[in-house]
């Protein structure tokens, strides 16, 4: 079991927001899975990781795909308080759900640097 958050990199956004932004895609997606998922993953140490995208469309995509696979999702809009435009697409959440199931949506995804 694991989680997988996905960042918008084109934004840039600062250290203080992008963490932000990771959380709220992660309790969005946790929140949006079913209750055994959430227990299961709650009790095999909480695995995430964090990838990165190159845009809003991507993440969108990304998004159609967990969707159609049956997997937690969570896609964040940022509301637009500080440093972004109200609406602007962020992150997204996926899981928890198996390795493979997330896997097969965002491995050739590369790590967040």
């Amino acid at each position: 079991m694991k989680q997988v958050i996905v960042v918008n990199e084109a934004l840039h956004l600062p250290c203080g927001k992008l963490a932000a932004q990771v959380a709220h895609a992660a309790i969005g997606a946790f929140l949006a899975a079913d209750h055994s998922a959430q227990v299961e993953w709650l009790s095999c140490g909480m695995t995430k990781v964090v990838l990165a995208c190159e845009s809003a469309a991507a993440l969108r995509a990304l998004q159609d795909l967990a969707t159609a696979a049956a997997l937690p999702e969570f896609l964040v809009q940022d509301a637009g308080r500080t440093v972004l435009a109200a609406g602007t697409v962020t992150c997204l959440g996926i899981g928890p759900a198996s390795d493979q199931a997330i896997s097969a949506i965002t491995g050739a995804l590369k790590l967040l640097p």
